[in-house]
C-alpha cells in the first residue's frame, strides 16, 4: 500500500471510502436518488439566492438570512455528494489524503456555521415579531452582516480546531473508511494511538454548537408563541406562525439527525444508522429547505413567478 510519512506514523495517500459497498445491490438505485436530489437541490438553493437578491420586495434581512443559508447548503452538497455519486457509480471507492482532509475540513466548517445561522434567522424572526415597531431599527444591515459574520467565523474556527486535531492522528497505515464521506468522528475511530483527547474535544465543541444554538432557537420561540397569542386577530396569529413555521421545520430536519449523530451516547450508535444519518442531513435537508420556504411563503412564490414566468414567455416568443 502506497503511504506517505506523518510524523513517526505512516498515513495513507488513498482512502477507500466503504460507504454502502456492504450492500451492492443498493448503490445504482441510490446513485439516481441522491443524483437527482442533487441537482434539485441545486436548483433550488440558486433559485432563492437570485431570487432574494434581485426582487425589490425580497429587501429584508429574512432574506437576507435565507440567501446565506442557501449558499451554505449548496457549498454543503457538493462537499460531499459528487465524491458519493463518484463511489456509488462505479467499482472506485478511493479518495485522496487532501481530499479526505478537505472533506471533514469542508463538511465541520459549514455545519457548525449553520448551527448558529439557524439560531440568527430565529433572533431574526423574534424581533420581527415581539419587537415590531424597533425592526428595521435594530436589524439594519450592518448588524445583519455582523451576524452572519460571527456565525461563518464560528464555523471556520470549529473547523480549524477539530481539523487540526485530526490530521495529526497516526493511522498506522489503516485506509478504509466505514462512510461515504470523511467525516471527524470516523477518522478518530481509525487512529491507532489513544484518541481521549479528540474525542472529548469533539464532544465539547459539538455539545456547544448544537445545544447552545438550540437553546437560544426555543427560548426565541418561546417568546414568539407567547406574544402571537397575545394577537387579537386569527389572520395576525396565522401570518405569524406560517411565517415562523418554515424556520421551525428547518431546525428540526438540521438539529434532529445532528443530535442522533453527535450527542446520544456512543454505546448506542449503530454505524448504517449513522451513514442514513449523515445521508440526511448532508443531502435531503439542503433539498427540503427551499421547497419548505417557498411553499410556505407567499412573497417567496410571488418573487419567483415574477422571475420565472417572464423567462418562459420570453423563450416561447
Amino acid at each position: 500500500m502506497t503511504v506517505m510519512s506523518l510524523g513517526n506514523a505512516s498515513t495513507p495517500k488513498v482512502f477507500i471510502l466503504l460507504g454502502f459497498s456492504d450492500h451492492p445491490w443498493l448503490e445504482m438505485p441510490l446513485f439516481i436518488m441522491v443524483f437527482v436530489a442533487y441537482i434539485c437541490t441545486l436548483v433550488g438553493n440558486i433559485l432563492i439566492i437570485v431570487v432574494s437578491r434581485v426582487d425589490p420586495h425580497l429587501d429584508s434581512p429574512m432574506y437576507f438570512f435565507l440567501s446565506n443559508l442557501s449558499f451554505l447548503d449548496l457549498c454543503f452538497t457538493t462537499t460531499t455528494i459528487p465524491q458519493l455519486l463518484w463511489n456509488l457509480w462505479g467499482p472506485d471507492k478511493s479518495i485522496s489524503y487532501g481530499g479526505c482532509v478537505a472533506q471533514f475540513y469542508m463538511f465541520h466548517f459549514l455545519g457548525a456555521t449553520e448551527c448558529i445561522l439557524l439560531a440568527v434567522m430565529s433572533l431574526d424572526r423574534f424581533m420581527a415579531i415581539c419587537k415590531p415597531l424597533r425592526y428595521q431599527a435594530i436589524m439594519d444591515q450592518r448588524l445583519c452582516v455582523s451576524l452572519v459574520a460571527v456565525a461563518w467565523i464560528s464555523g471556520l474556527a470549529n473547523s480549524l480546531l477539530q481539523s487540526s486535531l485530526t490530521v495529526q492522528l497516526p493511522l498506522c497505515g489503516n485506509n478504509k473508511v466505514d462512510d461515504f464521506l470523511c467525516e471527524i468522528p470516523v477518522m478518530i475511530k481509525m487512529s491507532c494511538v489513544d484518541t481521549t483527547f479528540n474525542v472529548t474535544v469533539l464532544s465539547l465543541v459539538v455539545t456547544f454548537f448544537t445545544l447552545v444554538p438550540l437553546s437560544l432557537i426555543l427560548l426565541s420561540y418561546g417568546f414568539i408563541v407567547a406574544t402571537v397569542l397575545r394577537i387579537q386577530s386569527s389572520t395576525g396569529k396565522k401570518k405569524a406562525f406560517n411565517t415562523c413555521g418554515s424556520h421551525v421545520i428547518v431546525v428540526s430536519l438540521f438539529y434532529g439527525p445532528v443530535i442522533c449523530m453527535y450527542v446520544q451516547p456512543s454505546g448506542t450508535k449503530s454505524q448504517d444508522k449513522d451513514k442514513l444519518m449523515a445521508l440526511f442531513y448532508s443531502l435531503l435537508t439542503p433539498l427540503l429547505n427551499p421547497f419548505i420556504y417557498t411553499l410556505r411563503n407567499k412573497d417567496m412564490k410571488g418573487a419567483i413567478r415574477r422571475l420565472v414566468f417572464p423567462l418562459i414567455c420570453h423563450g416561447r416568443e
